[in-house]
């Protein structure tokens, strides 16, 4: 299955994002506490998703219904890409320099303040 086409607007509400899915409403909401997603509601008490938790619905169709896995398996499957995600800031910095640069800032800082203390 191709990736659905997705409308560019920010909120969607539950019959939008299973009609996109192509998955019943109910579908949707057992995903949500499987997932841990939380939806906003809106004034009404309705379910709205951002962009980013359909797109996250996205791809939890894709894995349990292309790729095969188990509930268990995509929870896993998505955590993973969650962490490859979230990198760190890259300085440039070998870890070594780095730790004699920040011990060289820190001596510093301390001349600087015994300086202003007198």
């Amino acid at each position: 299955m191709t990736r659905p086409a997705i409308p560019d607007k920010f909120y969607f509400k539950i019959g939008e994002v299973s009609e996109i899915l192509g998955v019943q409403p109910y579908v949707v909401r057992f995903w949500e506490s499987e997932f841990r997603l939380t939806p906003s509601k809106n004034r009404s008490k309705h379910r709205v998703y951002k962009r980013q938790e359909l797109d996250t619905l996205v791809e939890i169709r894709r894995l349990l219904y292309e790729e095969r896995f188990t509930i268990e398996g995509a929870k896993k499957k998505l955590k993973d890409a969650l962490k490859k995600n979230t990198k760190q800031l890259d300085l440039g910095l070998e870890e070594k320099s780095h730790k004699v640069l920040l011990q060289r800032v820190k001596k510093d800082l301390g001349k600087i303040r015994e300086m202003l203390s007198h």
